[in-house]
């Protein structure tokens, strides 16, 4: 009995609503008891004795905390947005233009990103970029959408102004691919913004009984307002893409990723353009070595289909296909080709070759250098250099994989 004595006065002293004459009370007899117990008793004791008292312990913390004065419950979520500012300041050389060199603050981008509520979230993304023809920064919304989070059978919607799901390039932002230009084929086709329009997107994350991820991605928009391939028609004609993507787990240091991509819209000739496209993308990164090597391959290419009433369908090409190794920490080598027709000739042809050297101090800093040679049957060949210095404040959200 004498024992259990010191649990005793323990739990005396426990609670808050015990007076100080009694803790005092409990204290002495508490060290009047121990004295008195045999050393070999206290043995036997002690262990049983803190483990039962640190169990009480730890079911009496709640509500000691709560009997607090000013004790505020907290929520889990958060309902204020995560806010970040997005520099890219850009140096280049082009052999072909009258002033070779150039520098320009190329866009400064901020992003508003938080839940709505347990059922939706938004995401704003705000440019301030310069306009090449008046030297002047203007204001423009790059994406503005609103994404349901809890809607049956693997389904998601998504309302607003954003990256359409084509390939592996459209949906990203263009500070935070590995080269400083975008391939000619990307430009060629679909512009220097790319895909980026208003409307809704439905994607499915597919049930697949398989060992792999497969979603399925629809969308309808207003159609592209600077695109070479497809404009914004002012009758009943819409933009439609669909993109089904596949991934598999090759090893635990390995992915592959191949999607599907089709697209149909009006294009300036008062007709339609079809588009199909595929992306295949190799990821190796060893578990082991995660953050000193990694190697990506990625590949995409488009197929056009150009109607016109008054001519021959146009039926033209373009791709391109890079490899980027990390050589270090820090240090991330890029090398990538071009190959493109035009969307309205077929016997339009252009190659580029490029070279890219990037040092990423941190997720929030990077300096990349590109070198780059493009020749065409069109026109002369030309050269070009240039400098990127991307930084970013706030809280940046991680890129997609």
């Amino acid at each position: 009995m004498l024992s259990r004595i010191p649990v005793t006065a323990a739990l005396m002293l426990q609670y808050p609503m015990a007076s100080s004459m009694h803790k005092i009370v409990s204290i002495l007899f508490l060290i009047f008891v121990t004295t008195c117990v045999s050393p070999s008793q206290q043995d036997s004791t002690t262990a049983a004795d803190s483990l039962l008292l640190k169990q009480i312990e730890q079911q009496m913390q709640p509500a000691v905390q709560s009997a607090q004065p000013g004790a505020q419950p907290r929520s889990g979520i958060s309902t204020n947005p995560n806010i970040s500012a997005i520099g890219d300041f850009q140096s280049s050389y082009h052999s072909m233009h009258d002033r070779h060199f150039d520098f320009s603050f190329n866009e400064a981008e901020l992003s508003f990103q938080s839940v709505v509520d347990p059922y939706a979230r938004a995401d704003f993304f705000l440019s301030l970029a310069k306009d090449p023809s008046t030297g002047k920064y203007e204001a423009d919304v790059e994406e503005a959408y609103l994404t349901t989070l809890e809607l049956p059978a693997h389904l998601q919607l998504k309302a607003g102004k954003f990256r359409m799901a084509l390939g592996r390039m459209n949906p990203v932002h263009p500070h935070a691919l590995p080269f400083i230009d975008l391939p000619n084929a990307y430009v060629n086709y679909f512009g220097d913004e790319g895909l980026n329009d208003e409307g809704l997107s439905l994607s499915w994350l597919v049930p697949n009984p398989l060992d792999f991820y497969q979603e399925l991605t629809v969308e309808a928009t207003t159609g592209p307002v600077n695109s070479p391939s497809f404009v914004r028609s002012s009758s009943n004609k819409y933009f439609f893409l669909s993109h089904l993507k596949n991934f598999w787990d090759l090893t635990q240091n390995a992915t592959l990723e191949l999607g599907l991509s089709g697209m149909v819209g009006p294009n300036a000739s008062s007709s339609s353009t079809t588009m199909g496209a595929f992306d295949l993308t190799y990821k190796w990164k060893p578990l082991q070595y995660n953050t000193y090597q990694s190697l990506v391959w990625q590949s995409e290419a488009f197929f056009s289909k150009a109607s016109d009433p008054l001519v021959d369908d146009v039926n033209s090409w373009g791709m391109y296909s890079f490899l980027t190794y990390q050589v270090e920490k820090r240090w991330f080598l890029t090398g990538r080709f071009d190959y493109s027709n035009q969307p309205t000739s077929a016997s339009l042809v252009e190659r580029a070759y490029s070279a890219t050297l990037g040092w990423y101090a941190t997720e929030f800093q990077k300096i990349e250098l590109e070198g780059k040679m493009t020749s065409s049957n069109f026109q002369d060949e030309y050269y070009q250099a240039m400098l990127r210095w991307v930084f970013v404040i706030g809280s940046h959200g991680a890129h997609s994989y």
